[in-house]
């Protein structure tokens, strides 16, 4: 998928993800791609800083934990990224559904 594509839409995405469990960088940018089918396979340059720029929205907040013996960063949504994700849903629907209407007016 093209990155212009993805772009006003990567805070949606980030959030949904660290929705119901906090993960670290690697682990969301395999839940991306996972829960997209293979269609997001968004580089770590463009997540990471993502990652940096939630938490300092107060959206995200982060830990430091070990797995496997590894240190890794995990992200948590905050309940203001809990709002926030609420309303990107709803933005993304109401987007949608206009979009669709100009694309296909039989429906």
């Amino acid at each position: 998928m093209n990155a212009d594509s993805l772009r006003g839409h990567m805070d949606a995405l980030l959030l949904s993800v660290v929705e119901h469990e906090p993960l670290h960088g690697y682990a969301i940018i395999e839940a991306l791609r996972e829960r997209s089918g293979g269609a997001l396979d968004v580089p770590t340059g463009t997540v990471y800083p993502a990652l940096r720029r939630l938490e300092r929205m107060g959206w995200l907040t982060s830990e430091w934990a070990t797995e496997g013996g590894r240190k890794r960063r995990t992200y948590r949504l905050t309940d203001s990224g809990r709002a926030a994700l609420a309303g990107e849903r709803s933005a993304w629907n109401s987007f949608t559904t206009a979009i669709g209407s100009v694309l296909d007016p039989s429906r």
